[in-house]
């Protein structure tokens, strides 16, 4: 069976959210537009991904071990849990990344499923022509996944109704959308969506 379009959500865990360990400012505010994207994802049979940071206790990618983040998203913890009000189904298929130390991995191009198998390979084999994309972090995370999936050919709709930045500098996630959508994403909100 081919399901041309899935909805992807990026990252939707408790230490990107407010009184987490690594805060997207309101990141908490995109989980009821996601709710609504997963409610039309399910009514209409798509698959839904949701990828999560899913990183071990030592990693390169936090400040104590020479990156630039601070411990987040550590494997079986509360942080690394995705948002108690993000409604996912219980077919929803988890992509987890950055379980490798010596990896940043922003991109969920860069995760596993369960079984070991890769982001890539899944869409592949679900005949996926178009992804869905929201979550967290504009300027890092979606950013590098809605790259990779045009670099690997695929469509991608930029949910930007349910996406928020870090912004480390002011200007990055604007600078991000605009990267993006000059590599090929078009921009969508929930009033606009038909699937």
């Amino acid at each position: 069976m081919r399901f041309k379009k899935v909805l992807l959500i990026v990252d939707l865990q408790n230490d990107f959210c407010p009184k987490g360990k690594l805060v997207v400012p309101e990141g908490d505010k995109i989980v009821p537009v996601l709710n609504k994207y997963i409610k039309i994802f399910s009514q209409k049979k798509l698959p839904i991904f949701s990828s999560r940071d899913w990183h071990p206790k030592e990693t390169k990618h936090f400040k104590d071990f020479g990156g630039i983040w601070p411990k987040h998203c550590v494997q079986n913890t509360k942080g690394a849990q995705f948002h108690p009000k993000l409604k996912l189904p219980k077919e929803v298929i988890i992509i987890s990344k950055g379980t490798d130390p010596q990896t940043d991995a922003y991109s969920v191009f860069q995760g596993f499923d369960s079984n070991g198998q890769e982001f890539l390979n899944l869409l592949k084999i679900l005949g996926v022509e178009e992804l869905y994309v929201g979550g967290l972090a504009t300027d890092y995370c979606v950013k590098s996944t809605v790259l990779d999936a045009l670099k690997n050919g695929f469509k991608v709709r930029l949910l930007i109704d349910a996406i928020k930045g870090v912004d480390l500098k002011e200007g990055d996630s604007e600078d991000a959308i605009r990267e993006m959508i000059d590599s090929g994403a078009k921009k969508i909100a929930l009033e606009r969506i038909r699937l």
